[in-house]
């Protein structure tokens, strides 16, 4: 079949489908009902919970697996982010997680079957001044101790591989050069889901949707079953990846998390051609931007400070994000903005994530990931699957473990402002 023959048989194909009801395709997964009893069961059908079942089944043999959702696949925050995917960051251990993280991502498509789209177009963070620049020096000589591959760049250099940034020494952000790694990128969000459950189900997990939990029950001291809205189910061990809801699951399991949930806000303006080759990040602003596959600028900043479970934009951080970035890019001041949105993320105090043992035996962890949730979907899985099969910590989220605040072991990311 020709080219152009293919092409108008898809377009009658999938309009055929829309009036049909799309009886003609195989769902990629079936929803299932759940059972009495599992071997594991996971809470949390975003990208860490569909990715924990899929290497429980692929890497430890464990199928009688079930992944819980309160909504629909993809609903929560896997679909409600920016898509980053790096390893920059600062401490040996949070560095030796991302790259792990990064390396999977790299193969993922065929590991999964399912083109996730992703693109290794590279990050930069810009520094706007001089002490600035040397920070990032010294930042990315602790990196490539780590094996982080890191460089900086000078300001001829930032400024050839982003022409569109303001070239002016009197700007208000100038640019004086910035720390790149090539490797860094974005992937789509939803394609990342939804191969993970792909995946995942053809190894016979089951995946529940519309299922919330709304209590445990425990048996001497042991957590065996969960309640929810669709019955009670008995397991050996349940893991726990609910994002901004760890702490509320906690509690229902009788204890307290030291996380906070808060609004990471984002936004797109209407799609434009080609013209952003990177993710451009400014530290000192928190604002950062990167061009999807659609056209569409995605640009995102620090998170909004207050409190909250309300996956909504709000003026006064979409103002604080946009201002900076306008400053910096003043031939995007035109472009109108399409929509904006906003995902429950949690926070830990040193702002890295939560993996290992809960205080209640049967239950393990996986939160407080913050802004880095996306980017650490593979290698979370991969821990997360390995503590659950094993029940001891893998080597690289020993130093996540939840007793790491009772004894002052702190890996703390906060210093570079914002860790999208």
């Amino acid at each position: 079949m020709s080219t152009h023959k293919s092409l108008r048989y898809s377009g009658w194909r999938l309009l055929r489908e829309a009036f049909r009801g799309q009886q003609g395709w195989t769902p990629a997964w079936e929803d299932r009902d759940p059972e009495a009893a599992y071997d594991v069961v996971v809470i949390g059908g975003g990208g860490h919970g569909l990715a924990t079942a899929y290497y429980l089944a692929r890497t430890h043999g464990i199928t009688r697996v079930a992944v819980l959702e309160k909504g629909w696949i993809g609903g929560g925050n896997t679909g409600r982010n920016t898509t980053i995917i790096r390893s920059n960051y600062f401490h040996p251990q949070s560095a030796a997680l991302y790259d792990l993280s990064v390396s999977l991502y790299e193969t993922l498509s065929r590991e999964l079957n399912y083109n996730i789209m992703f693109s290794q177009r590279g990050m930069m963070e810009i520094a706007h001044d001089q002490p600035e620049l040397e920070t990032m020096a010294r930042a990315a000589n602790a990196m490539r101790i780590s094996g982080v591959d890191i460089e900086v760049i000078d300001r001829a250099e930032t400024l050839r591989r982003e022409p569109l940034l303001d070239p002016s020494p009197r700007a208000r952000w100038p640019v004086c050069g910035a720390l790149l790694q090539r490797r860094a990128g974005t992937a789509r969000h939803d394609a990342v889901a939804w191969g993970y459950a792909r995946a995942a189900a053809a190894r016979g997990v089951h995946i529940i949707q519309n299922c919330e939990v709304r209590g445990f029950t425990t048996e001497r001291g042991r957590i065996v079953a969960v309640q929810t809205s669709r019955g009670v189910i008995r397991a050996e061990r349940f893991g726990l990846a609910v994002a901004g809801n760890s702490t509320m699951l906690a509690r229902l399991a009788g204890f307290e998390l030291p996380l906070q949930s808060y609004t990471l806000q984002a936004m797109v303006s209407e799609p434009v051609k080609p013209c952003l080759d990177m993710v451009t990040l400014s530290t000192s602003t928190g604002s950062y931007i990167s061009q999807s596959d659609k056209g569409e600028l995605v640009m995102g900043g620090n998170l909004d400070r207050s409190p909250s479970y309300a996956q909504r934009g709000g003026f006064r951080v979409t103002q604080s994000v946009v201002a900076p970035l306008l400053e910096m890019y003043p031939s995007l001041s035109t472009l109108k903005l399409m929509r904006q949105w906003g995902g429950t993320v949690d926070t830990s105090p040193d702002n890295s994530p939560i993996i290992g043992p809960a205080p209640v035996e049967g239950l393990y962890l996986n939160c407080g990931w913050g802004t880095g949730g996306f980017k650490a979907i593979p290698a979370g899985g991969t821990l997360m699957a390995h503590l659950l099969a094993t029940g001891r910590h893998h080597p690289l989220s020993e130093p996540f473990d939840h007793g790491r605040f009772a004894r002052g072991e702190l890996v703390d990311e906060g210093h570079a402002g914002v860790a999208h």
